[in-house]
Protein backbone atom coordinates (compact mmCIF):
# COMPACT_ATOMS: atom_id res chain seq x y z
CA UNK A 1 0.00 0.00 0.00
CA UNK A 2 1.11 3.56 -0.69
CA UNK A 3 2.40 5.78 2.10
CA UNK A 4 -0.41 8.29 2.60
CA UNK A 5 1.56 11.30 3.75
CA UNK A 6 -1.57 13.49 3.83
CA UNK A 7 -3.04 11.25 6.53
CA UNK A 8 -0.32 11.99 9.09
CA UNK A 9 1.10 15.35 7.95
CA UNK A 10 -1.42 17.61 6.21
CA UNK A 11 1.16 20.41 5.97
CA UNK A 12 3.54 18.45 3.75
CA UNK A 13 3.03 19.93 0.30
CA UNK A 14 5.58 18.04 -1.81
CA UNK A 15 7.10 14.59 -2.02
CA UNK A 16 9.57 12.38 -3.84
CA UNK A 17 7.98 9.12 -5.01
CA UNK A 18 8.23 6.31 -7.51
CA UNK A 19 5.72 5.03 -10.05
CA UNK A 20 4.32 1.65 -9.00
CA UNK A 21 1.86 1.14 -11.85
CA UNK A 22 0.14 3.02 -14.65
CA UNK A 23 -3.16 2.82 -16.48
CA UNK A 24 -2.76 3.94 -20.08
CA UNK A 25 -6.50 3.92 -20.77
CA UNK A 26 -7.45 6.22 -17.91
CA UNK A 27 -4.17 8.20 -17.99
CA UNK A 28 -3.37 7.67 -14.32
CA UNK A 29 -0.39 6.73 -12.16
CA UNK A 30 -0.11 4.71 -8.95
CA UNK A 31 2.69 5.98 -6.70
CA UNK A 32 4.42 4.41 -3.70
CA UNK A 33 3.83 7.54 -1.55
CA UNK A 34 1.86 10.74 -1.93
CA UNK A 35 0.80 14.02 -0.37
CA UNK A 36 -2.27 14.19 -2.63
CA UNK A 37 -5.56 13.63 -0.79
CA UNK A 38 -7.87 11.44 -2.93
CA UNK A 39 -11.12 12.96 -1.71
CA UNK A 40 -13.78 11.62 0.62
CA UNK A 41 -16.09 12.66 3.44
CA UNK A 42 -17.20 15.69 1.45
CA UNK A 43 -13.66 17.02 0.95
CA UNK A 44 -12.58 17.28 -2.72
CA UNK A 45 -9.41 15.65 -4.01
CA UNK A 46 -6.21 17.65 -4.32
CA UNK A 47 -4.73 18.96 -7.56
CA UNK A 48 -1.18 19.97 -8.41
CA UNK A 49 1.77 18.71 -10.44
CA UNK A 50 4.06 15.74 -10.84
CA UNK A 51 7.55 16.28 -12.24
CA UNK A 52 9.59 13.70 -14.13
CA UNK A 53 12.91 15.45 -14.38
CA UNK A 54 12.06 18.78 -16.00
CA UNK A 55 8.78 17.52 -17.47
CA UNK A 56 5.64 18.67 -15.66
CA UNK A 57 2.47 16.56 -15.55
CA UNK A 58 -0.67 18.30 -14.30
CA UNK A 59 -2.59 16.28 -11.68
CA UNK A 60 -6.27 16.93 -12.36
CA UNK A 61 -7.85 14.14 -10.33
CA UNK A 62 -6.89 11.82 -7.46
CA UNK A 63 -8.73 8.67 -6.38
CA UNK A 64 -8.04 5.75 -4.06
CA UNK A 65 -8.84 2.06 -4.21
CA UNK A 66 -7.43 -1.09 -2.64
CA UNK A 67 -4.35 -0.83 -4.84
CA UNK A 68 -3.48 2.62 -3.49
CA UNK A 69 -3.78 6.26 -4.57
CA UNK A 70 -4.12 7.02 -8.29
CA UNK A 71 -3.07 10.32 -9.87
CA UNK A 72 -4.77 11.31 -13.14
CA UNK A 73 -2.32 13.27 -15.29
CA UNK A 74 -1.81 14.81 -18.70
CA UNK A 75 1.17 14.08 -20.94
CA UNK A 76 3.20 10.89 -21.39
CA UNK A 77 2.94 8.37 -18.58
CA UNK A 78 6.30 7.38 -17.07
CA UNK A 79 7.11 3.68 -16.67
CA UNK A 80 6.92 1.76 -13.40
CA UNK A 81 9.97 2.46 -11.28
CA UNK A 82 10.39 6.04 -12.54
CA UNK A 83 11.24 8.61 -9.89
CA UNK A 84 8.81 11.57 -9.71
CA UNK A 85 8.40 14.70 -7.63
CA UNK A 86 4.97 15.92 -6.58
CA UNK A 87 3.73 19.35 -5.55
CA UNK A 88 0.27 20.32 -4.33
CA UNK A 89 -1.70 23.39 -5.25
CA UNK A 90 -1.03 24.49 -1.68
CA UNK A 91 -3.26 27.56 -1.54
CA UNK A 92 -6.27 25.43 -2.52
CA UNK A 93 -5.35 22.62 -0.10
CA UNK A 94 -4.79 24.94 2.84
CA UNK A 95 -8.12 26.67 2.24
CA UNK A 96 -9.79 23.25 2.22
CA UNK A 97 -8.03 22.38 5.49
CA UNK A 98 -9.38 25.55 7.11
CA UNK A 99 -12.85 24.88 5.71
CA UNK A 100 -12.87 21.27 6.89
CA UNK A 101 -11.81 22.20 10.42
CA UNK A 102 -14.52 24.89 10.52
CA UNK A 103 -17.10 22.24 9.59
CA UNK A 104 -15.94 19.94 12.38
CA UNK A 105 -16.14 22.84 14.82
CA UNK A 106 -19.72 23.46 13.66
CA UNK A 107 -20.46 19.78 14.29
CA UNK A 108 -19.18 20.26 17.83
CA UNK A 109 -21.36 23.30 18.45
CA UNK A 110 -24.47 21.60 17.07
CA UNK A 111 -23.76 18.46 19.09
CA UNK A 112 -23.35 20.44 22.30
CA UNK A 113 -26.66 22.24 21.73
CA UNK A 114 -28.83 19.55 20.14
CA UNK A 115 -27.00 16.17 20.11
CA UNK A 116 -27.99 16.01 16.45
CA UNK A 117 -26.06 13.85 13.95
CA UNK A 118 -24.91 14.96 10.52
CA UNK A 119 -27.03 13.63 7.66
CA UNK A 120 -24.91 15.00 4.79
CA UNK A 121 -22.21 17.46 3.88
CA UNK A 122 -19.96 18.85 1.20
CA UNK A 123 -17.31 21.54 0.75
CA UNK A 124 -15.40 23.62 -1.75
CA UNK A 125 -12.40 25.82 -0.90
CA UNK A 126 -13.72 28.41 1.55
CA UNK A 127 -17.32 27.20 1.70
CA UNK A 128 -19.14 24.20 3.15
CA UNK A 129 -22.53 22.88 4.09
CA UNK A 130 -23.69 20.38 6.69
CA UNK A 131 -27.13 18.83 7.02
CA UNK A 132 -28.55 18.06 10.46
CA UNK A 133 -31.71 16.62 11.94
CA UNK A 134 -32.90 19.72 13.87
CA UNK A 135 -36.67 19.53 14.41
CA UNK A 136 -36.56 22.27 17.10
CA UNK A 137 -34.63 24.78 15.01
CA UNK A 138 -35.68 28.42 15.13
CA UNK A 139 -34.38 31.15 12.82
CA UNK A 140 -33.32 33.15 15.87
CA UNK A 141 -30.70 30.47 16.65
CA UNK A 142 -28.53 31.36 13.65
CA UNK A 143 -26.59 34.32 15.04
CA UNK A 144 -25.97 32.89 18.55
CA UNK A 145 -24.67 29.71 16.87
CA UNK A 146 -22.35 31.74 14.62
CA UNK A 147 -21.06 33.68 17.63
CA UNK A 148 -20.44 30.49 19.60
CA UNK A 149 -18.67 28.88 16.64
CA UNK A 150 -16.33 31.86 16.22
CA UNK A 151 -15.64 31.98 19.95
CA UNK A 152 -14.43 28.36 19.84
CA UNK A 153 -12.33 28.96 16.72
CA UNK A 154 -10.63 31.98 18.30
CA UNK A 155 -9.53 29.89 21.31
CA UNK A 156 -6.76 28.26 19.22
CA UNK A 157 -7.93 24.78 20.20
CA UNK A 158 -5.44 22.07 19.25
CA UNK A 159 -6.47 19.76 16.42
CA UNK A 160 -4.89 16.33 16.76
CA UNK A 161 -4.73 13.23 14.56
CA UNK A 162 -4.87 9.75 16.07
CA UNK A 163 -5.50 6.16 15.01
CA UNK A 164 -7.55 3.49 16.75
CA UNK A 165 -7.96 -0.24 16.08
CA UNK A 166 -11.31 -0.86 14.44
CA UNK A 167 -12.62 -2.84 17.43
CA UNK A 168 -11.85 0.04 19.78
CA UNK A 169 -13.42 2.58 17.47
CA UNK A 170 -16.57 0.49 17.06
CA UNK A 171 -16.91 0.39 20.85
CA UNK A 172 -17.09 4.21 20.97
CA UNK A 173 -20.26 5.33 19.14
CA UNK A 174 -19.47 9.00 19.85
CA UNK A 175 -16.79 8.87 17.13
CA UNK A 176 -19.49 8.60 14.47
CA UNK A 177 -21.23 11.96 14.10
CA UNK A 178 -23.06 10.98 10.93
CA UNK A 179 -26.53 9.45 11.18
CA UNK A 180 -25.24 6.34 9.38
CA UNK A 181 -21.67 5.09 9.83
CA UNK A 182 -19.63 5.63 6.66
CA UNK A 183 -16.68 3.49 7.76
CA UNK A 184 -15.95 0.78 5.17
CA UNK A 185 -16.35 -2.73 6.60
CA UNK A 186 -12.83 -3.70 5.52
CA UNK A 187 -11.22 -0.83 7.46
CA UNK A 188 -9.02 -2.18 10.26
CA UNK A 189 -7.71 1.13 11.66
CA UNK A 190 -9.78 4.27 12.17
CA UNK A 191 -8.31 7.76 11.89
CA UNK A 192 -9.68 10.17 14.50
CA UNK A 193 -9.63 13.98 14.36
CA UNK A 194 -9.94 15.66 17.75
CA UNK A 195 -10.60 19.39 18.12
CA UNK A 196 -9.64 19.15 21.76
CA UNK A 197 -12.55 20.03 24.01
CA UNK A 198 -15.03 20.57 21.18
CA UNK A 199 -15.35 17.76 18.62
CA UNK A 200 -13.84 14.29 18.24
CA UNK A 201 -14.83 12.03 15.37
CA UNK A 202 -13.65 9.51 12.80
CA UNK A 203 -12.47 11.33 9.69
CA UNK A 204 -10.05 10.83 6.81
CA UNK A 205 -9.60 14.41 5.59
CA UNK A 206 -7.01 17.14 6.13
CA UNK A 207 -7.12 19.77 8.89
CA UNK A 208 -5.19 22.67 10.36
CA UNK A 209 -3.20 22.32 13.58
CA UNK A 210 -5.18 24.89 15.59
CA UNK A 211 -8.62 26.41 15.24
CA UNK A 212 -7.35 30.00 15.09
CA UNK A 213 -5.83 29.16 11.69
CA UNK A 214 -9.40 28.91 10.38
CA UNK A 215 -10.08 32.58 11.03
CA UNK A 216 -13.60 33.98 11.33
CA UNK A 217 -16.52 32.05 9.85
CA UNK A 218 -19.93 33.23 8.72
CA UNK A 219 -23.07 31.08 8.78
CA UNK A 220 -24.35 32.25 5.43
CA UNK A 221 -27.73 30.54 5.40
CA UNK A 222 -29.81 27.92 7.17
CA UNK A 223 -32.21 26.15 4.82
CA UNK A 224 -35.14 23.90 5.62
CA UNK A 225 -34.88 20.53 3.87
CA UNK A 226 -38.22 19.25 5.21
CA UNK A 227 -39.26 17.06 8.17
CA UNK A 228 -37.02 18.88 10.65
CA UNK A 229 -33.85 18.67 8.56
CA UNK A 230 -31.73 21.82 8.25
CA UNK A 231 -28.86 22.63 5.88
CA UNK A 232 -26.33 25.01 7.43
CA UNK A 233 -24.05 26.79 4.97
CA UNK A 234 -20.85 28.41 6.21
CA UNK A 235 -18.04 30.38 4.60
CA UNK A 236 -14.60 31.54 5.66
CA UNK A 237 -14.64 35.28 6.22
CA UNK A 238 -11.31 35.73 4.41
Amino acid sequence: MAEKIYSTDAYERSMAAAVVDRDETDRRLLLDRTVFYPGGGGQPHDVGSLWVGDDRLEVSRVTADRAGVWHWVDGSLPAAGTAVRGELDWERRYTLMRTHTAMHALCGVVWERYQSPVTGGNMTPGEGRLDFDLPDWDAAHKFPMEEELNTHLAKALEVTVGFLPREEADADPSLIRTKVSLLPPELTEVRVIDIVGLDRQADGGTHVHRTDEVGAVEIVKVESKGKGFRRIRLALAE
